[in-house]
């Protein structure tokens, strides 16, 4: 990789009331994931939104 390359390492994504998940989108900052998230999530709708990391793998918080 170099200095040219942006890395988008978090994603948001949502859950709907089927079970099934779909990637909204893919952020640079953990902050910036979640702010999105929260935001979604405000909306009032019985999905789940919640950040994963792309380089450990792992989700990093619930909706």
């Amino acid at each position: 990789m170099n200095d040219s390359t942006i890395t988008l390492p978090w994603l948001v994504v949502r859950q709907d009331d089927n079970g099934n998940r779909y990637r909204v989108g893919r952020y640079a900052t953990r902050a910036e994931a979640e702010e999105i998230a929260d935001s979604l999530d405000s909306r009032g709708h019985k999905q789940l939104y919640w950040v994963e990391c792309l380089e450990d793998g792992g989700a990093v918080g619930g909706g």
